[in-house]
């Protein structure tokens, strides 16, 4: 039996079979386990006393006293998610199945350093407690995105290239300092492919999130498991070379990079080169929007260098969908028009049957549903839950 402030009952083992939200009687949780009723009884009141479950109407009968079920209380306790990008940011307060309660979004640029930023995400983080009437102290945890390497480990960034005064910040000690919870800090890619999963492919084991933007990177789901490899930068496709790009000069101080050719300043600029006015993708969105065919014959080409890149991806991870964010995702069909022309005619036919290629479906709401999933995911692991009943 696992050692644990809960005691030897096991408690934060039992509960993952309820973090579903499904309502069970003790004979089914019995039956789940192989553990005798008694036992299952000493788990549940370990969790109870949490304020983590409680009972739901009463299961039918069939003949005598109704069995009573229990059921996780998603309103029990909230999370902290923010989603820190390069030149937004956005904070909200979720409930313990992921369900966003309240937030709050607005331009802020990353550069202004660490302790504006977070200072910013803890006084927002606050008025939408107090607007919810809850305090610091219904939070449970912290997922925070940041938008460049991340050492998961830590939870701190890594020589970001975009945000200065971030390299090696304790993010998560200093968030501490001001509210006392797990902080859980990734990059921003990763945290979408989560909320991506999350919201739109929760049956889907093997999962491909692309973000295209002022950079490209990807975000992994393999055997239903966000892979961030040895050192936490898995997915890191933008810096792998694709044969339009020789000799073009990327800001990691390589030449011939994805990110160089396919990513929206990239494409801005090479309009820029046929006379094209387009100072940065945003401006290339609007372009392809308004039926400029240099603009969508340059999108639909940064698709088609994109989609050498995946279909390399596509031989190594075998995922079963592929999908499509980021800012330069509103460009539409026309990046997923490329990619898909380079992919399913690239790719080993096996590998292609059944994949999916297609925009995010969760869109913007991507990361932020992605960074409370981060929180929820371990603060309800069974490790979590004692972290919560120590301090309780």
């Amino acid at each position: 039996m696992r050692t644990s402030v809960l005691g030897t009952t096991g408690a934060g083992d039992l509960f993952q079979l309820l973090r579903d939200g499904r309502p069970r009687t003790r004979a089914e949780l019995a039956a789940l386990t192989g553990l005798a009723r008694s036992t299952i009884g000493l788990r549940l009141d370990s969790l109870t006393d949490l304020g983590l479950i409680g009972p739901v109407a009463d299961a039918v009968s069939t003949g005598g006293r109704p069995p009573s079920r229990v059921a996780l209380r998603p309103s029990s306790r909230v999370v902290l998610a923010a989603d820190l990008g390069a030149s937004h940011a956005h904070v909200a307060i979720s409930d313990l199945m992921g369900a966003e309660l309240l937030s709050h979004r607005e331009e802020l640029e990353i550069g202004l350093g660490p302790e504006h930023v977070l200072g910013w995400m803890i006084e927002h983080a606050d008025a939408l407690l107090a607007e919810l009437g809850k305090t610091r102290r219904d939070l449970i945890a912290a997922g925070i995105g940041l938008p460049g390497p991340v050492e998961f480990s830590t939870g701190r960034p890594v020589n970001p290239p975009i945000m200065p005064g971030w390299d090696a910040f304790d993010v998560p000690g200093w968030v501490q300092q001001h509210i006392d919870v797990p902080v859980f800090v990734d990059n921003d890619v990763n945290i979408m492919a989560l909320g991506e999963r999350q919201h739109s492919w929760p049956d889907v084991d093997h999962l491909f999130f692309l973000k295209v933007a002022t950079g490209i990177g990807s975000g992994i789901i393999s055997g239903g498991q966000l892979q961030r490899g040895a050192q936490g930068i898995a997915g890191d496709i933008g810096h792998i070379p694709v044969s339009r790009g020789a000799g073009i000069a990327c800001r990691c101080g390589n030449t011939g990079c994805l990110e160089a050719v396919a990513s929206g300043p990239a494409i801005a600029a090479g309009l820029r080169r046929e006379g094209v006015e387009a100072a940065s993708g945003s401006d290339v969105i609007e372009l392809v929007r308004g039926g400029d065919i240099d603009a969508v014959r340059a999108v639909r080409q940064a698709g088609r260098d994109i989609g050498e890149v995946l279909t390399t991806c596509v031989s190594l991870i075998n995922p079963s969908v592929i999908a499509i964010g980021g800012s330069m995702a509103e460009a539409g069909e026309h990046l997923l028009a490329g990619v898909r022309e380079v992919v399913y005619s690239r790719s080993m036919p096996l590998s292609t049957e059944h994949l999916t290629i297609v925009a995010s479906r969760a869109g913007d709401d991507s990361a932020i549903l992605g960074a409370s999933m981060l929180a929820i995911h371990y603060a309800l692991s069974p490790s979590g839950l004692d972290t919560l009943a120590a301090s309780s």
